[in-house]
Formats: structure tokens, C-alpha cells, sequence
């Protein structure tokens, strides 16, 4: 027979076929004794049900993987799950602990996540939570300038009559 599973937040049991409490949301463990938990299921206790909900959206970006660990531990210490993942460009195993990375958390989480990062002074009140990545800016740059070249080689190239 499997030991039944208790919420560690709520204290209620439940049957062993049973992942999450239904009263609360949190992660079960195992009833009586001292249960081992694994880090992954830590992880998964820090985590506040409210801030699980829609689609991901960009709040942060990190220069590397520890300064993109950094601050999804700080998220995660205030109940915010994120997600790190490598900016476009940078996307390759060359740069394995390198180059910059995007801080992704649900729609729900965004403004607590910003708040969070605004009380850290790791971003700036003027930049929006959903703001363009840096590659994007890069691109829009790039292209500008482009244009720019034209207008000057087209100008230097005309014979005006």
C-alpha cells in the first residue's frame, strides 16, 4: 500500500494518486516521519499559485547564466517561477555559461516580478515590463543605418542637373 500524501502547507490528506493539494495548489509529500524532499520539489513549495497563470512575457535580461540564476532566485523567493533562456544569437553551445540570457515569468507574475526587480534597482522604472530585448533593438538599429547608407550613397552617386 502507498503512503498517503499530506500538503505541506495545509496539512490535509490525500490519496497517493495525488500530485497537488486541491484546497491550496501546493506540491504533496509523503505522511509521517521525516520526508525527503528534493531541491525540484523546494523549488516547487516557493512557488505562489497566483503567479502560474498565461503566457510568458520578458521582464528581465542578464548578462550571463549566474547574473540569470541570480535574479530567478530572487523571483522564486517571492513566490514568482521564471525562466531563463538564452537570447537569439546567443543560442549556440559555444557560449555555455555565456552571453546574455532573458528572464521570462507568466503573465501573471509580471508585476510582481517587476516590483521585485525595481526594489532590487536591477532594472529602471522607465523601462517597460514587456520591453524589447536588446537583439530587437539591435536589429531595428542595424536596419536604420542601413537606410541611412542609401540615402547618403544614393545622394553622393545622383548627377543633379
Amino acid at each position: 500500500m502507498a503512503t498517503p500524501l499530506i500538503c505541506p502547507s495545509c496539512a490535509s490528506s490525500h490519496d497517493a494518486d495525488q500530485r497537488f493539494c486541491p484546497q491550496c495548489g501546493m506540491p504533496l509529500v509523503p505522511a509521517g516521519g521525516e520526508a525527503r524532499v528534493s531541491e525540484r520539489q523546494e523549488r516547487a513549495r516557493k512557488i505562489d499559485p497566483r503567479y502560474t497563470e498565461g503566457a510568458l512575457v520578458w521582464v528581465a535580461g542578464a548578462r550571463n547564466q549566474a547574473e540569470a540564476e541570480f535574479i530567478a532566485g530572487m523571483l522564486l523567493e517571492e513566490g514568482v517561477p521564471s525562466l531563463i533562456r538564452r537570447a537569439a544569437g546567443f543560442d549556440v553551445p559555444d557560449y555555455l555559461a555565456g552571453g546574455p540570457r532573458e528572464i521570462l515569468v507568466p503573465a501573471s507574475g509580471a508585476q510582481a516580478a517587476r516590483d521585485t526587480l525595481l526594489e532590487a534597482e536591477l532594472v529602471d522604472a522607465t523601462t517597460p515590463a514587456s520591453a524589447t530585448p536588446a537583439p530587437t533593438r539591435l536589429l531595428a538599429g542595424l536596419l536604420l543605418a542601413i537606410a541611412i547608407v542609401a540615402i547618403v550613397l544614393f545622394m553622393a552617386t545622383h548627377t543633379w542637373d
